[in-house]
C-alpha cells in the first residue's frame, strides 16, 4: 500500500453518493479491484470490503469482514472505524449487547475525532437494550462541549441521568 492507493481508495469513495441502489454491487467491485493491490495479508483489504458491504446496505457480511480485519491487527484509527462500524452492524443485526461490549473500552481510548461517533452508536447499542438513559447520558455528554452555551450544566444533567441518586 502506498499514497496513491490511499489517493484512489478516497477517490472511490468520493463517488460512492453517485452509484444507485441498483449498482451497490459496481461500487464494490470497484472497492475490491483495488483490495486486489493489497498484499494477501493486509487488514486493510477486509476492512474496506467490510465498509463497501456494510455502506451498501449487508451488515451481516460486513461483520465477519470487520472481525478479520481486527484479527489481522488493523489498530489506529481504522483500527477504531472498525470497532465503531462493526458494533453499529452487530446493532443491525440484533446483536446490541456485543456492540455495548466492543465500544465501552472506547470511551477510555486517546481521544480524537471519531469519540461523538463512539458515543452516538454506544448510545444506540444501549437504547436497543432497553438501557436508554444511559444512552441518552452519553449523547448529552457528548453534544455538550459543542454547545455555545450551557456547557456545564448539560455535562451536569447527563453525569445526573446515569448517577445513582442519594
Amino acid at each position: 500500500m502506498n499514497e496513491d492507493w490511499e489517493e484512489r481508495t478516497a477517490a472511490a469513495w468520493a463517488t460512492f453518493d453517485a452509484y444507485e441502489e441498483a449498482d451497490a454491487a459496481d461500487f464494490r467491485a470497484v472497492i475490491d479491484a483495488l483490495v486486489a493491490e493489497l498484499p494477501a495479508d493486509s487488514p486493510l483489504g477486509p476492512f474496506e470490503r467490510a465498509c463497501a458491504w456494510d455502506s451498501t446496505g449487508h451488515s451481516d457480511q460486513a461483520v465477519p469482514l470487520y472481525r478479520e480485519a481486527l484479527s489481522r491487527g488493523l489498530d489506529g484509527y481504522r483500527g477504531r472505524r472498525t470497532r465503531i462500524q462493526l458494533a453499529s452492524s452487530l446493532r443491525n443485526l440484533g446483536q446490541a449487547e456485543e456492540g455495548v461490549k466492543l465500544l465501552t473500552p472506547e470511551l477510555v481510548a486517546p481521544s480524537d475525532e471519531l469519540d461523538d461517533a463512539v458515543r452516538a452508536c454506544l448510545a444506540l447499542c444501549l437504547a436497543d437494550l432497553g438501557r436508554e438513559r444511559e444512552g441518552l447520558a452519553l449523547v448529552i455528554g457528548a453534544l455538550a462541549p459543542h454547545l455555545p452555551r450551557y456547557q456545564r450544566s448539560m455535562a451536569n444533567y447527563a453525569r445526573l441521568l446515569v448517577e445513582p441518586e442519594g
